[in-house]
């Protein structure tokens, strides 16, 4: 097991763990760019949105639904955004697909 997320979902890696359930797990980026910043990773190891297939369309939804759960959770009623980077072009820096939930100040147009 090579991936990273693969590591931390394992537990072979430690992690601030803010959710898990069955199909995913959530935790707080190391690196956050806004003072809310949780990383929604699915138990699946998909390397990235692009090699998701339709099997897939419940659990894609299922990891934006427990964002909007988990932006409930953390009293970010006046806006957040959901992320999903693919590609090393669109800054995908670790090859498991996952959902960044950003949030707590004011983010601004265009991202990067």
């Amino acid at each position: 097991m090579d991936c990273l997320f693969c590591k931390i979902i394992a537990g072979a890696i430690p992690s601030s763990k803010i959710h898990e359930d069955a199909l995913c797990y959530a935790f707080a980026d190391i690196h956050p760019q806004a003072p809310t910043h949780v990383l929604i990773v699915p138990r699946k190891h998909i390397a990235s949105l692009a090699e998701a297939t339709p099997e897939d369309l419940t659990l894609l939804g299922h990891l934006q639904a427990t964002a909007a759960a988990l932006a409930r959770q953390h009293n970010l009623a006046r806006g957040y955004r959901t992320v999903i980077n693919t590609g090393d072009d669109g800054g995908q820096t670790v090859h498991h697909l996952h959902v960044h939930l950003l949030g707590g100040r004011a983010l601004h147009w265009p991202p990067g």
